[in-house]
């Protein structure tokens, strides 16, 4: 199963302490109950017959609940923590680092209200949750922390938290597991997309390399008459418009390589992909892979031109974060004069939804003059459609043995821009600060971008749970 189509799943810790009222763990374990249940997602927690009130106090409890955790290790894919009242410091921090799942955590506190400080009536959450946040610190274990101090969990507010921190959960997973397949060897002339295996490999995300000749090999081998490559041409023609001008068998070509890449990824369960784009596909196979990429982006499995593997972790963290295909974009050009808006384009390799509208499929343009055109149908063309957008790009430091990387927001803009091929006008605040950066820096010309604004659990997951070098650029 797809990560995205996975149901995410929380451990839920309810912390008590014996000076304050414990039937509030009572109610607060069912209001995160019908949370969570209300937005879709799964949760692990004991019941009110495993310790009193289903909460956690002592030591004894923390294993109950740690043993509980390991059991579930394989659906939890991040843990909250809800403090109906001040909550036992050392029974949630024992609990977390007993079960050793190593995954994100977020911590949340209930409000008192004004009028109800009796004996019986006051919470104390505001001041309980600075204790269980200190210890957490003390242990080592990251978390994340709710909009506000203290909140109802049945409030708008502690919904959106829980929504954004699925995102953060998703993000973190999807990249600690990613298998990247590496179609083919980078273009020689690209020595910009060098990359650190091992780098990548210790935040869990591993390379799956083939050389472009098998590849070609399988597709050349298909006939033309299989269900899989009749079902490819159906999709190719649905997905965009062909001029008439394109001969059959180039889109026939088209198909057989989509299917082979299809069927390799399959084969090793590889969630993404960074394929050679050029210059073997086109004197050696005859079409451009582009058009294979944008399909396979569309069905949630990103792929980066030029062998970019690090261009295409950024590109999978992009959509684990957003849940919409994103495109791989140059920051290629100057806008005129405006100092705070760029042309960031590509040959041919963007979604359909990512350009939010149905693409021309056609030829190459700047490869096509000097490889022919006749070689290299399969490129997206189109502008990409204004709205909100997130940019970011990763790279392994391989000299000081890190990985890097930035991030921020900006907009797609309806600026007039006539150059060809897949085109986005981008407005970002602070843009030569940003470029600044990058050049100081040593990143890449190449950047992934997505619709919507995620630089928030971006932020968070890559920055405070995976431990990158992160910049993220405010303007």
């Amino acid at each position: 199963m797809h990560i995205m189509e996975k149901k995410t799943c929380f451990g839920v810790i309810p912390a008590t302490r014996g000076f304050f009222n414990p039937a509030f763990a009572k109610g607060a374990r069912k209001d995160i109950a019908d949370l969570l249940d209300g937005l879709g997602y799964d949760c692990v927690m004991g019941s009110e017959t495993d310790t009193p009130y289903g909460a956690v106090e002592t030591l004894e409890h923390s294993r109950f609940y740690a043993k509980l955790f390991r059991e579930n290790a394989d659906r939890i894919d991040g843990i909250i923590v809800i403090l109906p009242n001040f909550g036992d410091e050392l029974g949630v921090v024992q609990t977390i680092d007993l079960a050793k799942l190593d995954v994100p955590v977020l911590v949340q506190a209930c409000s008192d209200e004004l009028g109800k400080f009796t004996v019986a009536e006051r919470r104390d959450s505001f001041c309980g949750k600075l204790s269980v946040c200190n210890n957490l610190y003390q242990y080592g274990i990251p978390f994340t922390d709710t909009t506000l101090h203290t909140c109802d969990i049945a409030s708008d507010v502690f919904k959106a938290d829980v929504e954004r921190f699925a995102r953060i959960c998703r993000t973190v997973k999807g990249l600690k597991t990613a298998r990247i397949g590496a179609i083919g060897a980078r273009p020689a002339a690209f020595q910009t997309v060098r990359y650190s295996e091992k780098l990548l490999q210790k935040s869990g995300i591993t390379v799956v390399p083939v050389d472009l000749s098998m590849i070609f090999a399988a597709a050349r081998a298909l006939e033309d008459s299989a269900d899989k490559v009749r079902e490819k041409l159906a999709a190719i023609r649905d997905y965009g418009t062909i001029p008439s001008r394109i001969a059959e068998e180039r889109i026939l070509k088209q198909a057989k390589f989509s299917v082979a890449v299809d069927d390799w990824m399959r084969a090793n369960d590889v969630t993404a992909s960074a394929i050679q784009c050029w210059t073997s596909m086109q004197e050696n196979y005859g079409c451009a892979s582009c058009l294979s990429m944008s399909m396979m982006g569309e069905r949630g499995m990103p792929s980066a031109c030029e062998v970019d593997v690090a261009g295409t972790v950024a590109m999978y963290a992009l959509l684990l974060a957003s849940g919409t295909p994103p495109g791989f974009l140059d920051w290629n050009n100057n806008y005129g004069d405006d100092a705070d808006k760029c042309i960031s384009q590509h040959c041919g390799n963007f979604p359909a939804s990512f350009i939010g509208a149905k693409p021309e499929i056609s030829e190459l343009d700047v490869l096509g003059e000097s490889l022919g055109r006749e070689n290299c149908f399969g490129a997206i063309k189109g502008k990409v459609a204004p709205g909100d957008m997130t940019y970011f790009r990763m790279s392994t430091d391989d000299a000081r043995g890190r990985i890097k990387a930035y991030l921020g927001e900006g907009e797609f803009t309806d600026d007039p821009c006539d150059m060809s091929g897949a085109v986005a006008v981008c407005k970002v605040k602070g843009l030569r600060e940003l470029f600044r950066y990058m050049c100081q820096n040593g990143f890449e010309h190449h950047v992934a971008m997505t619709r919507g604004r995620v630089a928030g659990v971006l932020e968070e997951a890559v920055g405070k749970y995976l431990g990158w070098e992160l910049y993220n650029h405010k303007g």
